[in-house]
């Protein structure tokens, strides 16, 4: 007599078995940047006048009153450079629009220039914002006579 093959696992283990395969994270598809509603196409569609109603109150407000010469020369400069072109600057007070996305904007934080790729989030952000101009301090272990415990530590 032929035994009959044995299937191990009874149903109720597959189907919990095909539920945590369906439940289990699937490979993330990258979502589309949305900026208030808008794609970047559709923002860089848009007239400049359009675009600024959309971004926050302070960066409207830097570009409807008029920019100074030294932020006119970087935005000048930001529209004009090519992809993976360095643009070097001091000024931080310029804010972001979607035409410098792509753009690589070297800014001085005071004692060296950083460089920082302009990023769609980055839009109605100012540039200075991503560049640290404080060091965070590195502290190490107390010195001797710090605290009263070390005052009785071997000197070497």
């Amino acid at each position: 007599m032929a035994k009959a093959k044995i299937i191990p696992g009874s149903a109720k283990a597959s189907r919990r078995k095909s539920r945590k395969k369906a439940s289990a994270i699937q490979a993330r598809r990258k979502k589309e940047f949305l900026y208030r509603g808008y794609t970047m196409e559709e923002l860089l569609e848009m007239p400049f006048d359009e675009v600024l109603m959309l971004m926050p109150s302070r960066s409207r407000r830097t570009y409807l009153r008029g920019l100074n010469h030294e932020q006119q020369m970087l935005f000048d400069n930001l529209m004009t450079a090519e992809e993976g072109q360095i643009v070097r600057t001091h000024r931080k007070d310029l804010p972001i629009v979607p035409q410098f996305v792509g753009k690589i904007v070297s800014v001085y934080n005071g004692k060296e220039f950083k460089e920082v790729e302009v990023k769609p989030e980055m839009i109605g952000h100012f540039v200075g914002e991503f560049v640290l101009t404080r060091k965070v301090p590195q502290h190490s272990g107390p010195g001797v006579g710090a605290t009263r415990s070390s005052k009785f530590m071997p000197l070497k």
